[in-house]
């Protein structure tokens, strides 16, 4: 009787350890549900605009953070997050968008920013703002950027994190897109808070 009580109270507690592991889904990238702050800003769109994220409220966004003269990482993440949501059953693409923010004001102006993003196709907004605001904005998700020294041309480099943030369409963190993701893994996710979203 004593082994048949300790079993059902292990079993008691492995289900209430699923439990507090939400969904009990198994992402391919790390959740940061409870660890981030909700998506909240107000930053310039292309037509010179203020954009908050309550203009795509009810999808699903990713936030990137970069410049317009980023010569690897930038076009290689912007290119990588387009092909995973192109391989989303088509009905769930148009509930995904990515919001690419230039960390570069001097010299991304919200119309370069613009055409900068049209490049890579639909669904992506470009965003910038003063550096002040910007940097309560990468401070508010943990992360920062900064400038490199200007070269005889004036040209300089800007150093950023690589990483992408995923909220839900109620603008809940909720995961990291990893370096090491597979466009595969990173589509699987997308789709599975696309569907959580419609339950």
């Amino acid at each position: 009787m004593t082994g048949i009580i300790r079993a059902l109270s292990v079993m008691a507690l492995m289900l209430a350890l699923a439990g507090c592991g939400g969904s009990g889904v198994e992402w391919h990238a790390k959740n940061i549900r409870g660890l981030m702050p909700d998506l909240e800003f107000t930053l310039t769109a292309p037509d010179g605009e203020p954009f908050t994220a309550e203009d795509r409220a009810g999808q699903v966004r990713l936030l990137f953070f970069g410049f317009t003269n980023c010569p690897d990482i930038c076009p290689a993440t912007m290119a990588r997050l387009q092909n995973a949501v192109k391989q989303m059953p088509q009905d769930m693409r148009d509930e995904v968008t990515l919001l690419f923010v230039s960390v570069d004001p001097e010299r991304d102006t919200p119309e370069r920013v613009g055409e900068y993003v049209d490049f890579f196709g639909d669904n992506i907004v470009g965003l910038t703002s003063d550096e002040e605001t910007l940097r309560t904005l990468a401070k508010r998700y943990r992360t920062t950027f900064g400038y490199g020294k200007p070269d005889e041309n004036g040209d300089y480099d800007v150093s950023h994190s690589n990483a992408v943030y995923v909220f839900d369409g109620q603008g809940q963190a909720r995961l990291l897109i990893r370096s090491d993701q597979s466009i595969s893994q990173i589509s699987e996710d997308l789709e599975t808070l696309v569907r959580q979203g419609r339950d």
